[in-house]
């Protein structure tokens, strides 16, 4: 009775934000014809002056160089600090996040994950992901261009650097920077999945293969102009696609491929420390703004709606959360309210850049509900140990986020005309090219030097036998 009563407030509320917005919109269209007629004509002066006319340069299709006087200090500052804040989401944010989640023995080993990512990828991606991400190449892959980042340049005796056509206001070495954090938390996300069980030296084997084979091309793919699924009008702002659902769905394969921890579901595997989860928690919150309002590549007012957006959907989401969990299970749990900021900011991602007010309470609303069934329902249904819930906030808050922008993206903010088919089009092929080749990954690490820790490892606990050290 009470989820009914809950479902019928959710659709209530819904309904009534549709309803809102276009009446809004009616009294402004017709506030606007009234002006319009009652403005009076004002006579323009006529003048003998010959009209100058400018040539306007045509729009960069690739990275290359301009003046140093064209980059905007602005927007230049705005992008260090987003791409600080989505640094500071995996470290230490993600890392304390799931630290607090696992057994107080496999805490320093939880951290080592996020933190060894984070080395990795930067590697990775300065050498090669860049390059394979953001150059035109073909619609599946990109070339060979910046390639150790060949051509990324500052020239200052000749007052020259290179841009990339993405961010043309800002240099390209804070846009690839910034591109790189993404690159950073997406396979830190899926550490969680099999967290206490993996072997060290098959994570750092994994997350090399996963981030050349799924991340690099699912990222072209969508964000890239020339990449096929954005030419289809697949709408992904900040990473619903890129990031969450890859992640997540990666997540739930290498949850069934690596098997459950010992003793899933006959005893409990209590969180050692929620107070790190809720700092991480907040600090992941905090950090999504750099994640969100800075991909919109420049100080502006797509990135202060995009702000905005995040806020409310983020905290719609985790009240949509806590009200369930307290109508199902008696009490709000702490947890559960970070848990449910987690969904709504992982939904709101990628409409962030594309829908008002309106859409960001209902994608919150949706989001907060739909990742609770999948942390919690869903996961007793399929029975699977997904340790820290990779798939249900991220796959499942990925999928919501990803469809809900065909539903509210509206041109006039974000410059195109949201459509669920094609966001469904592009959820679906991301959902299985990520969890086939993510198969495929595991296996070939599984074969080669093994996945998981012996029984007895991970009875006493990774963090000693893997890391030789301890937490007290």
């Amino acid at each position: 009775m009470k989820i009914r009563v809950l479902s019928s407030f959710l659709l209530l509320l819904s309904f009534s934000l549709l309803l809102c917005s276009a009446t809004c919109n009616a009294q402004t269209e017709s506030s606007a014809t009234a002006s319009a007629s009652a403005a009076v004509p004002v006579p323009v002066p006529v003048t003998t002056a010959p009209v100058v006319t400018t040539a306007i340069p045509p729009a960069m299709t690739k990275p290359g160089m301009i003046a140093a006087e064209k980059i905007s200090a602005g927007d230049t500052a705005w992008m260090l600090t987003s791409t600080a804040l989505v640094l500071l989401m995996t470290i230490p944010g993600l890392a304390l996040f799931y630290t607090g989640m696992v057994r107080k023995k496999n805490a320093l080993g939880t951290m080592a994950h996020s933190l060894a990512t984070t080395c990795i990828v930067t590697v990775l991606w300065v050498v090669l992901g860049y390059s394979l991400v953001f150059t035109a190449g073909s619609p599946y892959l990109g070339s060979m261009d910046r390639f150790m980042l060949h051509g990324v340049s500052f020239l200052k005796e000749a007052g020259q650097l290179s841009v990339h056509q993405l961010a043309p206001t800002i240099p390209e070495s804070v846009f690839l920077m910034f591109q790189m954090t993404f690159a950073i938390i997406t396979p830190a996300l899926i550490t969680g999945a099999f967290a206490e069980r993996m072997k060290f030296s098959a994570l750092l084997l994994f997350i090399t293969l996963w981030s050349l084979l799924v991340y690099v091309p699912v990222a072209h793919w969508v964000w890239e102009p020339a990449g096929w699924l954005a030419a289809r009008g697949v709408l992904d702002f900040a990473g619903g696609t890129v990031v969450h659902i890859n992640a997540g769905v990666s997540g739930l394969v290498a949850a069934l491929i690596v098997g459950p921890r010992l003793g899933f579901g006959k005893e409990p595997m209590p969180p050692h420390n929620l107070l790190l989860t809720a700092i991480g928690a907040s600090l992941l919150w905090v950090g999504w703004f750099g994640f969100n309002a800075g991909s919109a590549g420049a100080a502006d007012g797509r990135a202060g709606l995009a702000m905005l957006v995040t806020q409310v959907a983020t905290a719609m989401s985790a009240l949509a959360w806590m009200l369930v969990e307290w109508l199902r299970r008696g009490k709000p749990s702490v947890l559960g309210i970070v848990s449910g900021a987690v969904a709504g900011l992982v939904a709101i991602t990628p409409a962030s850049g594309f829908v008002d007010l309106t859409g960001a309470l209902a994608i919150g609303a949706v989001a907060g509900v739909a990742c609770y069934w999948g942390a919690t329902s869903l996961k007793s249904m399929g029975g699977y140990d997904d340790s820290l819930d990779v798939f249900g906030v991220h796959a499942i808050g990925g999928i919501v986020g990803a469809l809900l922008t065909g539903v509210f993206a509206l041109k006039s903010i974000g410059g195109a005309d949201g459509s669920l088919a094609t966001q469904a089009f592009g959820v679906i092929v991301t959902v299985i090219y990520s969890g086939a080749v993510t198969a495929v990954i595991l296996w070939l690490v599984k074969v080669s030097i093994g996945l998981r820790v012996s029984n007895e490892q991970e009875r006493e606990g990774l963090d000693l036998e893997l890391h030789g050290e301890h937490i007290l």
